[in-house]
């Protein structure tokens, strides 16, 4: 299943994008948000899925333009420290 966590609004898109599929739970990339964004827990949207996966927090899923805002992608940038973190490639973003 892919998961999308964030929000839209007239400025943009703004979603942490996961394959559920794909994750499993290692915690890379919450180790290497340095903003705290990520979290290891249990799919919320799919109770069957007993394995751990990563979810954004609740307290950064309205505002992941401000949170992310530093890692934020452009073109002379290197690719975001979570998404690059993950070995499995289960995680990306929509701006």
């Amino acid at each position: 299943m892919i998961a999308h966590y964030g929000y839209k609004d007239a400025s943009g898109e703004y979603f942490i994008i996961l394959d559920t599929e794909k994750c499993d739970g290692c915690g890379a990339c919450v180790d290497a948000c340095r903003w705290g964004v990520l979290e290891v827990g249990v799919d919320p949207n799919n109770p069957f899925h007993e394995e751990p996966i990563v979810l954004v927090t609740e307290e950064h899923r309205n505002k992941l333009k401000y949170s992310c805002a530093q890692c934020k992608p452009v073109s002379d940038r290197p690719p975001l420290p979570c998404v690059s973190a993950c070995p499995n490639g289960a995680l990306s973003h929509s701006w």
